[in-house]
């Protein structure tokens, strides 16, 4: 090697010093060196197998990449210093890895997307390094093909052609293919290209799907177990790489044509106040191509297990008389709890609707004046019921209504009872009216007494003759007997509900013959009745079925109401016309606050076909509306609730009025949205308000009861026939009663009145005032009010008071209108005031004195250490004083505008107007009407006056 190497340098010295010379001649001589000394190409082999990954950049050839040179081990012309790729925008290169032996290396410019390009075939040659460092004289291969596969990467998951998949089966077969799923793959191997697998995701579903996307059922479907299968299908690719997301399958299922109603909805939700709403507006018949002559269609709303068998209003038995036009003089035999009518307290009842419930083990006693002894020939009793069947083979009497003997004797002078599913009325005459034999017992069989569902009652006596009035029909007695009069006595009488009073017989009188069932709206009226139209509105449903354009439903079509509204029967031979005529029928619900659940619907029908025995059976469509709940107002009673009145004002005819400016206002909570849509903030509640009706408000007094001989509540008749409201009076306050507007009650209130005409040793009196809603389903809040009693003062007192308050002429008026407020309320009250204004004045004095007396001594130790002091302005050393300016202080400057005093001015005068528009004492105001003007005119002289902050002197 070392021999070589020093034999190879000589020459190459040699033909360096030969080359360096020459001119012209030199040029051709170094050629001919070169060709002798770079003799041979380099060698590659003629074609290359490359594969490279996607997303990488290196390039593995089968066989490597390796050129050789005869020329070798000669420098450069033995060595190899190029790989020359031949094309354009190839995405490859070759480098030389080792010039000495020819390795080399093919790889990407960038990563190669097998998506893109899967293959790429081009020419490659090698270059050796010539004769020199220059690369002069190099010599080239010849061309090898080289052809390059792409790799692919399974980068890309199973997409579906289509996000919902939809078809239709019927009913009761099997299908070998339903439908058929289809997802693609955008790899470009066949390996992560193709889809190998599908699979249901959604469990327990009686489907399956094959490799090649078909769906079938695996086991018959029904219709009417479910009409629609929503499942979820994924796809894998042959590397197992699940879809990115999984495609949804909707299978409906429709049913084997059967005959019946179709796209209706099983509940129908109902806004309060929204009216007419339709119950099935795209309701249709599915007849299968049957032969229909004429069908009749029954639609019926079911209502009899809410309130009173549908929903009605829930006012008192006397506002609802009076809302129908009803004559006066009812009285009410079950009216709601209270202190004045307390015989209705232990029974059982739902408080919402008022119903009392009778359990076969209680009974009310009704108290004497309640009802006149005497009814005369013509009276009415009107009643709800609810009845079921009797207990026991051989039923007692279950009385409604009795009016019995008191004591000693147990003779039943009328009753109204209900016996072995009859519905019975006694009526026995004094002797004293007739002395010969007279109907006594009415009685009335119908069904409806004992099927447990509500009914309205109403019997009419104009006697001898007895009515009975159900749900608005007329029912005549099927057997009246007679009997004689009851013999003359004095023994009082006692009238009872739910149960007969039995005085006499047995040892110790007691409750018999006790009511099952439940009774609501129990009333009596002495006179005649009134009219049918009277008693249809008093039995009326608030709710009912209802037909929107009656015009449109054509000619073809025959319909019919029942009475309460609740049965529709319509009636047809042309199928569209019954189609579109359905579809009309609406539900409407005419109360503001209905009650809130569930009225059951029942459609039913008939169908007759042309010439065949047996014609098609249509099953009954069992429908509900849901009634929402209804939004509850908030009742508020807001005023003035306190305040003072002289005695004079007490014991005048006029009285004290109570409430002069009460409000009622109604507000509902209503849910705002958030204006941020992005906010997760929760809705604010905004309150609105609302304008409805009011059936009573209490006026109570507390603290005790009103002594009738020295005090009273009053109001004026006129006052409340001019708003058809009524009243009742007590020691215990005042109520008003009637179906009313909240303006209504506002007015009337407004005039409640309250004398006192013995008001010396009175100090205060409190009310309180409730209103309902509807019977006390809605209840406003309790607004309370206390009056006091402004006694007159002594003059010594007064004039004791008034020394006290003057103030210093050092003192400067202070104007603020709390404190003017203040000197008010004081007056309105002297005793406490004198000891606040006595303790106040002393204390204040004290510290002004204290205050003047540390100025004057600071005032003298700087008048020693001035020689200026004699002079008439003198110069004071501020430095270590402070002046501070009041500033509640208003200085009436010489130079201030006139404008500033007149507005002060007006202050006052308004401050004044309105403490006598208040009704404060006369003199009471006059005192502090003086302490003010007092003060204001000693502000003259202490205006210049400055407060001095003496915190820094130097004592």
């Amino acid at each position: 090697m070392v021999t070589a190497r020093l034999c190879w340098v000589p020459l190459l010295l040699v033909l360096g010093v030969g080359s360096g010379s020459g001119g012209g001649g030199g040029g051709r001589r170094r050629r001919l060196l070169a060709s002798k000394v770079n003799k041979h190409k380099p060698w590659i082999e003629t074609s290359y197998h490359g594969v490279i990954t996607e997303n990488n950049d290196t390039v593995i050839l089968d066989p490597p990449l390796v050129a050789l040179d005869k020329d070798a081990p000669v420098p450069f012309a033995g060595e190899i210093c190029a790989f020359k790729i031949r094309g354009q925008g190839l995405p490859f290169e070759a480098v030389v890895l080792n010039k000495t032996s020819g390795e080399g290396r093919l790889r990407a410019r960038s990563p190669i997307d097998c998506e893109l390009q899967k293959e790429c075939t081009f020419i490659i040659q090698a270059y050796d390094c010539g004769t020199g460092p220059q690369g002069t004289a190099w010599k080239r291969s010849h061309k090898a093909v080289v052809h390059i596969q792409v790799k692919d990467v399974n980068e890309f998951a199973p997409t579906f052609k289509e996000p919902v998949y939809k078809a239709v089966v019927t009913e009761g077969k099997i299908y070998d293919s339903i439908l058929q799923v289809e997802a693609v793959d955008e790899d470009c191997s066949p390996q992560y290209s193709q889809i190998c697998n599908y699979e249901i995701v959604t469990a327990d579903v009686p489907f399956a799907i094959d490799r090649n996307g078909n769906v079938r059922n695996t086991e018959k479907l029904s219709y009417d177990k479910q009409r629609q299968y929503e499942i979820l299908v994924t796809a894998y690719d042959c590397g197992q790489k699940p879809a990115a997301q999984d495609t949804l399958v909707q299978v409906d299922v429709k049913p084997v044509c059967k005959p019946g109603w179709q796209d209706w909805t099983k509940r129908i939700e109902y806004q309060p106040g929204s009216g007419s709403m339709p119950l099935f507006p795209n309701i249709h018949l599915e007849t299968c191509d049957g032969a229909v002559s004429s069908i009749q269609v029954t639609t019926e709303l079911q209502t009899n297990y809410i309130g009173k068998g549908c929903d009605r209003e829930t006012y008192s038995e006397k506002s609802l008389q009076k809302l129908c036009g009803a004559s006066s003089g009812i009285i009410d035999l079950l009216p709601s709890p209270s202190a004045a009518t307390n015989w209705t307290a232990g029974l059982l009842v739902d408080s919402s609707e008022m119903i009392f419930k009778f359990d076969g083990r209680q009974g009310a006693k009704i108290p004497d004046g309640v009802v006149p002894k005497n009814l005369t020939d013509q009276f009415t009793i009107t009643m709800w019921m609810k009845h079921g069947p009797s207990p026991g083979l051989r039923a007692e009497k279950e009385t409604i209504l009795c009016n019995s003997d008191k004591t000693e004797m147990n003779r039943h002078h009328y009753a109204l009872y209900v016996h072995n599913c009859r519905l019975v009325f006694l009526l026995r005459k004094d002797f004293d009216q007739a002395d010969t034999f007279r109907p006594a017992e009415f009685h009335w069989k119908l069904d409806q007494i004992c099927d447990k569902e509500w009914h309205y009652y109403v019997i009419n006596v104009e006697f001898p003759v007895v009515t009975l009035y159900m749900d608005g029909a007329t029912y005549e007695p099927y057997l009246v007997t007679n009997d004689w009069p009851i013999h003359p006595s004095h023994i009082a009488m006692q009238l009872t509900v739910g149960a007969c009073w039995q005085g006499g017989e047995v040892t110790k009188p007691r409750f018999a013959q006790f009511f099952h069932g439940s009774l609501a709206s129990l009333t009596i009226r002495p006179g005649k009745m009134d009219s049918q139209k009277v008693i249809s509105c008093l039995q009326a449903c608030k709710e009912g079925l209802d037909i929107n354009s009656l015009e449109s439903l054509g000619q073809g079509i025959k319909y019919h109401f029942n009475p309460s509204q609740s049965v529709l029967v319509m009636e047809g031979d042309d199928i569209g016309n019954i189609n579109r005529a359905l579809q009309k029928v609406s539900y409407i619900n005419s109360r503001q606050f209905p009650t809130a659940g569930v009225r059951r619907l029942k459609v039913s029908s008939k169908v007759q076909c042309f010439g065949e025995d047996v014609c098609i059976s249509l099953p009954d469509v069992d429908a509900y509306v849901m009634v929402l709940q209804a939004v509850e107002p908030q009742i508020t009673l807001h005023g003035t609730d306190r305040f003072w009145r002289p005695t004079a004002q007490f014991e005048s005819a006029k009285g004290v009025t109570l409430f002069p400016d009460i409000k009622i206002v109604s507000t509902f909570a209503k849910a705002e949205a958030p204006s941020d849509l992005k906010t997760t903030a929760p809705k604010s509640a905004v309150f609105e308000e609302m304008l409805h009706n009011l059936d009573f408000c209490d006026i109570l007094v507390l603290g005790g009861d009103l002594d009738p001989k020295q005090e009273c509540l009053e109001l004026n008749h006129s006052e409340l026939h001019q708003r058809h409201l009524d009243a009742t009076n007590s020691t215990a306050g005042y109520s008003i009663y009637g179906v009313g507007s909240m303006s209504r009650y506002e007015q009337v209130l407004r005039h409640i009145r309250y004398r006192n005409w013995r008001p010396a040793a009175l100090e205060a009196r409190r009310f309180r005032i409730k209103c309902s809603e509807l019977n006390g389903r809605y209840t406003s809040n309790e607004f309370n009010l206390e009056v006091s009693v402004l006694h007159e003062v002594r003059v010594s007192d007064k004039e004791h008071v008034n020394h006290l308050i003057v103030q210093p002429p050092f003192l400067q008026s202070v104007h603020h209108p709390e404190f003017q407020t203040s000197i008010q309320r004081s007056s309105a009250a002297p005793s406490v005031a004198t000891v606040v204004s006595i303790i106040s004045v002393c204390v204040l004095v004290f510290v002004v004195a204290m205050g003047m007396y540390r100025v004057r001594i600071a005032h003298q130790h700087f008048t020693r250490e001035s020689e200026a002091a004699k002079e008439a302005e003198m110069d004071w050393d501020d430095s270590a004083l402070t002046i501070t300016v009041n500033p509640m202080e208003k200085h009436g400057a010489p130079g201030r505008g006139e404008d500033e005093t007149e507005e002060e001015e007006e202050e006052e005068d308004l401050s004044s107007s309105s403490s006598d528009s208040e009704g404060s004492d006369e003199e009471g105001e006059g005192e502090g009407e003086g302490v003010g003007r007092g003060r204001r005119g000693q502000g003259g002289a202490g205006q210049a006056q400055l407060e001095w902050d003496d915190s820094t002197l130097p004592y």
